[in-house]
């Protein structure tokens, strides 16, 4: 019976890759198209733009492809190469294609997390609120403010790969369930991380599109990432009530901390320069990549340790996104489908919303934001747009586990101590979650 139930639930998972791998195949022969076809207008240019796009977003939703073991950013690589062997766009366009901007933004803001990680700064601030949180639900609110400031500023997915182990090893000795607790990570660092530019990778990407300045940003969607943690704290503790209704008081026995101060501290001073100046209206990819750098000055740690913190692969996978969609964009989109599209009452706030959400859902949210890019231009309020799909993107990722590379962080650091986080742990809280902090972003922007 196990082994008949095992088969079932693989079913779909198995008939998935399996369309995965026939649209890769595709992709291969569409990119070949050019070369083995004769020139009639472009039509095998487009067959192989639409080819490779369609394959390369849906290996990119699933995370594999059947057979091999190429992740994200090789699919997404190997997705702008066949763009550029094809001819679906050329190579000096392919370049121009890549937003420098988002990536040195992305870039400088990893060396930033990256010192204050190895300082041993996440590992102090985890003890500080172990300390001085006696109550289970006073712990589930201290990580939910944690995991939500920090990843409001800082990247979500650098967060909850530092404090997903943290949270885990606290829990374990104050020998409580970690399941709840690793919820609020992800869950926490997915809301927080809506209220600025520097909250997450699809934020950033919108903030070099829209050119929306840090503090607008920040005034329009603050108030919705506030209110959505403190719903993401109230539906865990309703979620988990026997975790919650004990009254137990929580002691932990102090832990060994490896704690560097004077670098700590550096790398304190180096994010409220940062943010200073996010806020006073300097370019944030200037910023944070000149501030990354000048922490690089230092005897205190070797600068190949911090590059060891630095997710290239994150870094990689938006390169080739950017020349994936620009080949799709250059043959595809003409100005009739945008003018078509522009038609679905996309400048209604609901409307964007739900769309963006559900696509995000389909495709993960950094590629959802690049499919919706050219059609926000045609819109006559793109800033609220921008605002509109920074907010629906981010909180959709909170539907499922795989919504967002931040909750599969914190499964995949659960996991690796027996913690097991399934779809349905996640999905009861996170889909609840998710309808709620929806309905009030959008009718905070509809106002």
């Amino acid at each position: 019976m196990r082994e008949r139930a095992a088969w079932i639930v693989a079913i779909p998972q198995l008939a998935s890759l399996t369309v995965v791998a026939l649209l890769m195949l595709l992709a291969l022969a569409a990119a070949a198209a050019p070369w083995l076809l004769p020139d009639d207008g472009g039509t095998a240019r487009r067959i192989a733009a639409g080819g490779i796009f369609v394959a390369s977003y849906l290996a990119l939703a699933i995370g594999k492809v059947p057979g091999l073991s190429i992740d994200r950013a090789g699919v997404a690589l190997l997705g702008a190469c066949l763009m550029v062997a094809s001819g679906a766009v050329g190579t000096d366009d392919a370049y121009r294609a890549i937003d420098l901007d988002t990536l040195t933004l992305l870039l400088g803001m990893m060396i930033v997390v990256a010192n204050l990680r190895l300082s041993g700064f996440f590992a102090l601030a985890t003890w500080w609120v172990a300390r001085r949180a006696h109550r289970p639900l006073l712990l589930l609110g201290a990580i939910v403010m944690v995991a939500g400031v920090f990843s409001a500023f800082l990247v979500n997915d650098a967060i909850c790969l530092v404090l997903a182990p943290l949270v885990l090893e606290l829990t374990l000795a104050l020998k409580r369930r970690p399941l709840p607790y690793l919820l609020a990570v992800a869950m926490a660092s997915n809301v927080g991380s809506t209220a600025t530019i520097t909250g997450n990778p699809q934020n950033m990407l919108i903030g070099g599109f829209s050119r929306i300045p840090y503090a607008e940003f920040a005034a329009a969607l603050a108030p919705v990432a506030l209110v959505g943690l403190l719903a993401t704290a109230a539906l865990i503790a309703l979620m988990h009530r026997a975790e919650f209704a004990d009254g137990a008081t929580l002691h932990a026995a102090p832990p060994r901390l490896r704690v560097n101060r004077a670098l700590m501290w550096r790398a304190v001073a180096a994010v409220g320069a940062v943010i200073a100046l996010f806020f006073a209206g300097q370019p944030p990819a200037k910023v944070a990549v000149t501030i990354g750098a000048l922490l690089l000055l230092t005897r205190r740690v070797k600068s190949a340790r911090v590059y060891a913190e630095i997710d290239w692969s994150l870094l990689l996978m938006f390169a080739g996104l950017f020349v994936i969609v620009a080949g799709a964009e250059k043959q595809w989109l003409t100005p009739a489908i945008i003018a078509d599209v522009a038609k679905l009452h996309l400048a209604d706030v609901p409307v964007l919303s739900l769309l963006t959400a559900v696509l995000s859902n389909l495709v993960s949210n950094v590629p959802a934001v690049l499919v919706l890019h050219p059609f926000v231009g045609v819109l006559p309020d793109q800033a609220t747009a921008w605002k509109v799909i920074a907010m629906a993107s981010t909180l959709a990722g909170n539907f499922t586990v795989l919504g967002s590379i931040a909750n599969l962080i914190v499964v995949e650091k659960a996991a690796r101590r027996g913690v097991v986080i399934g779809f349905w742990d996640y999905f009861r809280v996170g889909a609840p979650l998710t309808l709620i902090t929806l309905a009030i972003g959008t009718l905070w922007l509809w106002r």
